[in-house]
């Protein structure tokens, strides 16, 4: 595994990488407020059996990425209405290009989960030659599809925790909410990933102008309809914070894209669904090659 830092402006973007050189290069984007310790090991262990060189970063104002305090925490009903002036998600899928250009790779496979999701599908639209495939989980391609349900509201409320220890039972608590009804929550593996991010930067100001960034988005079904690549889209039956509607949306926005409904599946990454999930990325990107 090799770690390294991508240059986007005045941004920095912290990524590693693992698996084959000459492996399929495979760009992984993680959610809100999540760093990329969030993606499962096993999963990615996964991936580069199927082939897979893998990467994946911490998006900006998440853990050893550029934290942009100076933005402060903004309101997110200032961000409904559209009056949030920081950043877009399209320049979070910029630092997603950013760390292509740092890998040397001309295109890759992308996947992302939630915001990574929406990033990745503005990656795609507004770079279709960097994408060779797309796979959007559990996201939607627009804040007003897919919206919570009322019991996953709490979960966007975030606020300093005043240990590591406290973040880490945090972070459980909302996966018990948010995760998947019909599969085990890996509460140990959550604790372990919860503490170091803690460890690295504690930032609910960060998560607060992410969900900025995603509520104030527009709608990409237009630049959607207009893409011509390769996609997937996964959801779960069971999702509260981006409800099914969401995955729905995405793939009848995307010309011949693959709709995959779990159930039982929340807005996680069930370690029982995992194979199969890897097995679908791989069958995307080899439609690709053809």
């Amino acid at each position: 595994m090799t770690a390294s830092t991508a240059s986007h402006g005045h941004v920095q973007i912290a990524y590693e990488r693992e698996g084959p050189p000459e492996g399929e290069p495979l760009l992984l984007i993680m959610g809100v407020g999540l760093s990329m310790d969030f993606w499962p090991e096993r999963f990615r262990g996964l991936l580069i059996e199927r082939g897979f060189a893998v990467a994946r970063f911490d998006n900006r104002d998440v853990g050893r990425s550029t934290h942009l305090t100076g933005l402060g925490a903004p309101s997110l009903l200032a961000a409904l209405a559209r009056r949030w002036r920081g950043y877009t998600l399209a320049d979070m899928a910029g630092d997603a290009v950013a760390v292509l250009d740092a890998l040397g790779w001309e295109s890759a496979h992308v996947a992302g989960v939630s915001l990574g999701g929406m990033i990745a599908q503005t990656l795609a639209a507004r770079h279709p030659r960097r994408v060779r495939s797309l796979t959007s989980i559990s996201s939607t391609p627009s804040p007003r599809i897919g919206r919570p349900s009322p019991r996953a509201l709490p979960v966007l409320r975030s606020g300093p925790e005043p240990d590591r220890d406290a973040a880490a039972e945090r972070m459980v608590r909302v996966f018990r909410i948010i995760g998947s009804p019909g599969y085990p929550h890996p509460e140990a593996d959550i604790r372990t990933a919860a503490a170091g991010l803690f460890d690295v930067a504690h930032d609910p100001a960060g998560v607060r102008r992410q969900l900025a960034a995603v509520v104030s988005a527009e709608d990409r079904r237009p630049m959607l309809r207009r893409l011509r690549v390769p996609a997937l889209v996964v959801h779960g039956d069971a999702d509260p914070l981006v409800r099914p509607s969401g995955g729905r949306a995405t793939a009848r926005a995307l010309a011949g894209a693959r709709l995959v409904t779990y159930p039982g599946m929340g807005h996680d990454l069930p370690d029982e669904l995992q194979p199969s999930i890897a097995d679908e990325i791989a069958a995307v990107a080899r439609r690709s090659l053809r």
